[in-house]
């Protein structure tokens, strides 16, 4: 909400300072994000009159120009030197006299006018455009002023530069604070300097046509007033101050009728329309769109309706999309000679959302979702007509009015005792009820307790602690004393067998990964496709309509990444992220951090693309593969030995993915990017990735104390021809598997394959070369023993995989 602070002044005009005010709007919780100067500092710059204008004798684009600056022209007119294409005779410009300062440039400091000479001639000034003052950025010419602006005045003092734009940042509880008129009302609450209040006269009726109107939608719209006026001027030019005013609230001048109805959304808070009555055929109806209808907005987008958004209709198609923005057909235009004035109250939960359906939104629909005083529709139509009137002239029609079901105002009771203890210092019966009346609340007092009816403009007063808010903000937070806790405060230790998740973050980041943040809503296709999922769970009102659904996995949000990353250059790209996911679950119940049917699991992801360690003379530029990424997998899990298993991910490589076990439970995968997603990704090499449950991650064993072993360890190599389908895990784990115990390792340390098949190793089969490490902690080992050990341990493969001794 950005509004000039000499707009507010004219409703409320406490004794502080712009600081003061800004300071006092921010502690009653009304953030004033931003104050900014109207303009910058200037000084020496008048009123003047062009008297005269020549062509420069020496050049094609100057003109030598005679001004009347008042009584700052003493000895006569002054001559100026200018090369502004409208500089002709007549116009009032701004004039900057010898001795003026123009606004600092980039180096800072302030541009001094001076007696110069242009291709001859001698220039005692300088004629000024907007851009030159930096009141916009037009620098078509001169900044022509009204005719009759008073000559030699300060241009400061003549357009009122010695202004404040207030820029407040309102949480969406606060509808009652976006106009002008609202935040003066809590600025007199908050000063007790008296709020000039509006007059809103009837304006007589001059004809009797009336716009018939049906409401067939009461859970849209609450009450929809609206009045026809005749013969208006619509090329009417807007007045300077309206025109000023709209652009100091952030607002272009359109055209006389668009302008008054956006300058009594921003002074009132009363979004309303103003359609072309000519271009309506038959009446208008109010309801719930239909499929298949389509309307053409004033920003020129087509879009197409469903039974869940509000349109105004007429007898022949839609108009306008209610509480948001009208539509183009209906819209006023310079051949406009009749009108009709619509301000009505839309229910907030029926305009919530609809014009982010559509990627647009607009300063009404902003206000409506928040709630708009339905009191007063027909007193704003009522300052809307006298304006048009005054502006573009019109005879008036009767006003119509159809009330619906409006918000009720349910009393809501204060305990003053109750509102002490919240707000944490003693207050009075006395206090609280002063603090309502100067909110203008209307309520009746009991022994230790007030009820208060909230007005129609205040939507966010429901419940008790509504109403302490109240109190302790117009009483002031610095009122309150700083009371330590009484409480002794303890830390949470936290288990020794469980790291916490930035341990993890610097476990990745150690391992080359550079930790990402991504949106927990995603597409509907990375879903689908990367996930598996047929069924996410759907945002209710995404702010794009891509990220529709909530994420269930966390590669899509990765690959997205790469995707970036490799359009910016990229050759190798490592990331990973720690972030939550989203399942459908039945066996989920509602709780503090839990929503039913809804499984929030914290997953952690990883990607690593391209070369497998950053360019360097020692290695060559080997492409990261499936192995690495189970090397980083492994690592990150230490010292908790994980088990790998072939198995199918919807994202991966059918023939490069392992389900990753931990004590016999799958804790998530790692595998090569399927290749039909590298193409549909566009992908020039696929990625390897990998995605676990965090929880399991931050599992770990804690550390106890062994004894040395007392005897020492034997070792046994073994070369053992078996079959290429016998793989890694099932011939280590058949060998560990000894009844006695005295197999306490076994290492693979050297596969062997002929480059033709032989009697030793036919075809289809390899050589694997493998250390047993035996040890018997009580007794010294014998030779007869560990050969026993060993012929079992060769026996067990030789059995469970066909293996057999390499000759």
């Amino acid at each position: 909400m950005q509004f000039p602070e000499s707009w507010l002044r004219e409703f409320c005009n406490p004794p502080l300072s712009t600081a003061e005010l800004a300071d006092l709007l921010t502690m009653s919780g009304m953030e004033v994000e931003e104050l900014r100067p109207v303009a910058p500092p200037f000084s020496g710059i008048v009123v003047a009159e062009i008297v005269e204008a020549e062509q420069h004798p020496n050049a094609d684009r100057l003109r030598v120009c005679r001004v009347d600056a008042g009584p700052h022209s003493k000895d006569g007119l002054l001559q100026i030197v200018c090369g502004a294409p409208n500089a002709r005779v007549g116009i009032r410009v701004p004039l900057a006299l010898v001795g003026a300062k123009l606004p600092p440039g980039e180096d800072g400091q302030p541009f001094e006018i001076k007696v110069g000479k242009l291709r001859g001639v001698e220039s005692f000034g300088m004629l000024c455009s907007a851009r030159e003052l930096k009141l916009s950025e037009d620098h078509g010419g001169l900044l022509e002023l009204p005719a009759d602006a008073p000559l030699g005045q300060s241009v400061r003092d003549y357009l009122s530069l010695d202004d404040t734009l207030f820029t407040l940042k309102l949480t969406p509880n606060l509808a009652h604070g976006l106009s002008v008129y609202g935040i003066a009302r809590e600025v007199s609450a908050l000063t007790g300097t008296p709020l000039k209040t509006p007059s809103f006269p009837a304006v007589a009726p001059a004809n009797d046509q009336r716009l018939p109107v049906k409401v067939e939608a009461a859970d849209l719209c609450g009450r929809f007033s609206g009045r026809v006026v005749r013969g208006v001027n619509p090329t009417a030019a807007t007045p300077a101050w309206m025109v000023e005013r709209l652009a100091r609230c952030g607002q272009r001048s359109v055209s006389a009728l668009v302008d008054i109805s956006n300058y009594v959304m921003f002074e009132f808070g009363r979004p309303s329309h103003i359609f072309d009555l000519d271009k309506i055929h038959g009446g208008l109806t109010v309801r719930w769109g239909r499929e298949g209808e389509t309307l053409k907005l004033l920003n020129g987008n087509t879009i197409e309706l469903d039974s869940q958004v509000g349109v105004i209709a007429d007898d022949a198609q839609v108009e306008s999309l209610a509480g948001i923005m009208g539509g183009d057909s209906t819209a006023v235009s310079d051949d406009t000679k009749n009108i009709y004035i619509e301000a009505a109250f839309w229910w907030p939960n029926a305009v919530a959302g609809r014009s982010r359906r559509y990627t647009f939104s607009t300063d009404a629909g902003h206000r409506f979702e928040r709630g708009v005083d339905p009191a007063l529709t027909v007193e704003h139509i009522e300052h809307i007509t006298r304006l048009v009137q005054d502006i573009c002239g019109g005879e008036a029609g009767p006003m119509t009015d159809w009330r619906g079901a409006l918000p009720e105002a349910k009393p809501v009771t204060l305990r003053v005792a109750r509102a002490a203890k919240v707000i944490g210092m003693p207050v009075t019966q006395e206090e609280c009820a002063g603090v309502l009346r100067r909110l203008g609340l209307v309520f009746t007092e009991g022994e230790g307790v007030l009820t208060v009816t909230p007005p129609s403009w205040r939507f966010d007063i429901a419940i008790e602690e509504d109403l302490i808010e109240e109190v302790a903000r117009v009483l002031g937070y610095d009122r309150l004393p700083a009371t330590p806790p009484k409480a002794p405060v303890m830390a949470r230790v936290r288990p020794e067998s469980l790291r916490g998740p930035h341990a993890v973050r610097h476990a990745l980041a150690r391992l080359g990964y550079q930790e990402t943040i991504n949106f927990s809503f995603v597409e509907q296709r990375w879903e689908h496709e990367l996930a598996g999922n047929l069924d996410p769970i759907k945002v209710l009102n995404p702010i794009a309509a891509p990220l529709a659904v909530m994420r269930s996995s966390l590669v899509g949000s990765l690959i997205q990444v790469l995707r970036y990353n490799l359009s910016r250059k990229a050759t190798r790209v490592r990331v990973c992220e720690l972030g939550r996911v989203f399942r459908r679950d039945a066996s989920v119940a509602d709780g503090d951090t839990s929503v039913r049917g809804v499984a929030q699991p914290m997953r952690v992801a990883g990607l690593a693309y391209g070369a497998d360690a950053t360019l360097q003379w020692g290695l060559g530029d080997k492409p990261a593969d499936f192995f690495d990424v189970k090397g980083d997998v492994e690592a990150l899990l230490a010292p908790r030995t994980a088990r790998f298993v072939p198995a199918e991910h919807p994202a991966m490589h059918p023939g490069r993915c392992a389900a990753v076990e931990l004590d016999g439970a799958v804790i998530g995968h790692v595998g090569e990017l399927h290749p039909k997603w590298r193409q549909a990704y566009e992908l020039p090499h696929a990625p390897m990735l990998f995605e676990l449950d965090l929880a399991a991650v931050q599992q770990r064993e804690v550390p106890q104390a062994r004894a040395v072993p007392r005897q020492q360890a034997v070792s046994r190599d073994l070369a053992l021809v078996v079959s290429e389908q016998v793989g890694h895990d099932a011939l280590v784990s058949t060998l560990r598997a000894d009844a006695a115990g005295l197999v306490r390792r076994a290492t693979l340390f050297d596969i062997y394959k002929p480059a033709s098949p032989s009697v030793d190793i036919p075809a289809g089969h390899r050589s694997l070369a493998v250390r047993l490490e035996l040890l018997d902690d009580e007794t010294t080992l014998t030779d007869d023993r560990i050969d026993a050990s060993v012929a079992e341990a060769v026996a067990r493969v030789q059995a469970a995989h066909g293996a057999r001794l390499r000759a």
